[in-house]
């Protein structure tokens, strides 16, 4: 895969940091231990992999303050590194429900790249390693794992519900049966909720 190393990750979000601090690099730090954690009890994906693409998944917030706008920040960044794979990330982790209009927030893109984003999510047909991402962005607070509950009642709290929340809602549901199914137990168990996070 087309990815950066792991010290190279970590070192694009501390200069990512630097630009734009915030909760948004805590958040990505949990998202990449879930990540990892939930990948090394899957027998088709990699740790390391999985942990560099849950850490870079918001890198486009290096940016500055944006909303929809942070995806394709971070895929024409990435993609200026020449890792293809994270860019892929960067766009479809905000996803699991194929529909731009169900983004949770404001199109502060323009034109040329919301039309890009529609057909590249139409035309992507997502991985375990999309799959996982969406998952781990939905389980990670600034402070640790939390259930997916907690974290998308937060979500909309801060960016609104709009017709299509339900369904991108019941794809995050999917997504935790899914790896509940991969893993052979309930990923909670897995990725340190009860207290266990030291990230």
């Amino acid at each position: 895969m087309k990815i950066p190393t792991v010290n190279q990750a970590e070192k694009f979000l501390s200069e990512a940091e630097k630009l734009n601090p915030g909760k948004w690099i805590a958040h990505s730090r949990t998202a990449g231990h879930c990540a990892g954690v939930i990948a090394k009890c899957c027998d088709n994906l990699d740790e390391n992999t999985a942990y560099v693409l849950g850490l870079l998944h918001d890198i486009g917030r290096r940016e500055g303050v944006t909303d929809m706008k942070h995806i394709i920040d971070g895929y024409k960044f990435m993609l200026s590194k020449e890792y293809g794979d994270s860019a892929r990330i960067c766009l479809t982790h905000s996803f699991p429900y194929k529909n731009i209009n169900a983004y949770n927030g404001q199109n502060d893109c323009n034109k040329e790249d919301t039309e890009f984003i529609q057909s590249f999510l139409k035309n992507t047909e997502y991985d375990d390693y999309d799959k996982l991402i969406q998952l781990c962005d939905a389980i990670s607070f600034p402070d640790g794992p939390v259930y997916i509950e907690k974290r998308l009642v937060d979500v909309v709290l801060r960016r609104g519900f709009n017709d299509y929340t339900i369904s991108k809602w019941k794809a995050f549901f999917s997504l935790k049966d899914y790896f509940d199914n991969k893993t052979s137990t309930d990923i909670y168990n897995i990725i340190g909720i009860n207290g266990e996070y030291n990230g």
